[in-house]
């Protein structure tokens, strides 16, 4: 590989070719000198690693290059035929304001009124709504008081209502706003006194009003036909902990828990009662569940098999993600479902490129074997080769069902708003925050999904409602 222009593979092979002709050098001369080309390697090797060759976000790529589109001859803007943006005036508006002519102005003469031109203003009106509640206090004729009911939910002299908890909600739990922000917010812009405590009560509410919810997207997604799972590492409280999420095109459920493995899939309950067909980046607890078909994550393919063509020079590697990409655009161009004859032919040609992977890239021989217990440490296009062989069947599910998709990115792009939460606001304080986020950002991201709108998605959590499709 190159840095900063320089082969480092090339340099490090010429210094090994002198040092074996050097034969005055100390055993333990020649060893520090062993280590240190090992240590040159495993550097070169990482720095190498960007969001092409390997699973590291393209914001971490140094200098990272931006593919620049080609010039189509249209002009900037809008194209003819397209509906576009533009603000258009509506028939009754909020307000009108008659601007009249000062006829002292005019010459003399008679004038006759044939209308008037209209123009409209679009703003915003930024305030604070209080209501008042007066209940009637009677006293009959032996001094009993009588006060009329007030209606139901306002139980206090003084409190906050439904659309203002839904509001502070949606900033916290969709626009990852921090609580001082959305405190500072309510005081500047509405005038209204907000703790940071009272904040986390709103989000605790919706936490609670949202258990039916959560249960029923549960049960949507264990019996769907096809289901996306990831997860990542979460900061609470300082330590690492894992969010989980499962998720389709219509519903998503995350969860937070201590653990990465099946202990923590189990208690979230969707994949244990899960019989359809499961996209996954290929880590092991999710094949402990036997009692569904798997699919692989091929972009998690194509970026490994880079990287063995990059740092391993792995021929085969490079010819493997050509034949990956033909034949997800094989499928695409079939609408989704190959023939079973042009099936027969990609599988035969993936089987044949496989056997040749395997001459040039064979397993350790047991000989280097330094323990008892265990296999041989293979390298990195090793073990690709062989998830490669073993997996064929989840490898390729994609080409000959038509609900399985190339990659798993449907559950990687559901995730990746909680790396922004991280970014923002560093970790979860506890887990009770890191569960109520879950629970929320799964419900929103679920209405998005539907159709609903995540603002009026919150209102309807606070009037007690649920909507539609979850009825």
């Amino acid at each position: 590989m190159k840095l900063n222009g320089i082969d480092i593979d090339s340099s490090l092979k010429e210094m090994e070719t002198i040092l074996a002709c050097e034969n005055d050098l100390s055993p333990a001369l020649r060893s520090m000198i062993g280590v240190l080309i090992l240590l040159v390697k495993l550097l070169s090797h990482r720095m190498g690693l960007n969001s092409h060759n390997s699973s590291k976000p393209p914001s971490s790529d140094p200098n990272r290059f931006k593919s620049t589109r080609k010039r189509s001859g249209k002009k900037p803007g809008g194209q003819k035929g397209h509906p576009g943006t533009t603000l258009t005036q509506i028939e009754e508006p909020d307000e009108v304001e008659l601007i009249c002519i000062d006829r002292r102005s005019l010459p003399k003469g008679r004038y006759e009124d044939i209308g008037v031109e209209r123009r409209q203003v679009f703003d915003i009106e930024i305030c604070r709504h209080v209501i008042e509640y007066q209940a009637q206090i009677l006293v009959d004729e032996h001094g009993k008081t009588i006060v009329a009911p007030f209606p139901a939910g306002v139980n206090k002299a003084v409190q906050y209502g439904n659309t203002l908890k839904a509001h502070a909600v949606y900033m916290s739990q969709y626009q990852l706003l921090p609580y001082q922000r959305i405190q500072e917010y309510f005081s500047e812009q509405l005038h209204i006194p907000l703790s940071q405590g009272s904040l986390f009560n709103f989000n605790k509410e919706a936490f609670e009003r949202l258990a039916d919810f959560s249960a029923i997207t549960k049960d949507k997604l264990a019996r769907a036909e096809r289901l996306h799972a990831d997860e990542t590492g979460i900061n609470v409280e300082g330590k690492r902990r894992w969010l989980h999420c499962a998720s389709n095109a219509s519903w998503t459920d995350f969860f937070a828990h201590e653990k990465r493995g099946c202990e923590a899939m189990n208690v979230q309950g969707i994949l244990p009662r899960f019989t359809g067909v499961l996209c996954h980046d290929h880590w092991k607890p999710y094949y402990r569940y036997t009692g569904c078909s798997h699919a692989l994550c091929n972009a998690h393919h194509l970026r490994e098999l880079t990287c063995a063509h990059e740092q391993d020079k792995q021929a085969w590697a490079s010819k493997m993600k050509t034949l990956l990409e033909g034949i997800n655009h094989a499928v695409h161009d079939a609408n989704g479902l190959l023939d079973k004859d042009k099936a027969k032919h990609y599988r035969s040609r993936y089987r044949r490129l496989l056997k040749q992977a395997e001459i040039e890239c064979p397993a350790p021989a047991q000989s280097q074997h330094q323990g008892k217990r265990g296999r041989v440490k293979r390298s990195k296009s090793r073990n690709l080769l062989e998830r490669l062989i073993h997996y064929e069947d989840d490898v390729l599910r994609f080409m000959e069902n038509p609900g399985v998709p190339f990659t798993n990115n449907q559950g990687e792009s559901d995730i990746r708003m909680t790396k922004v939460q991280q970014k923002i606001s560093g970790c979860f304080r506890s887990m009770e925050g890191a569960e109520i986020f879950c629970r929320v950002r799964g419900y929103l991201s679920t209405c998005r999904k539907q159709g609903v709108k995540s603002s009026r998605a919150m209102e309807m959590l606070f009037e007690g409602k649920l909507p539609d499709f979850a009825k």
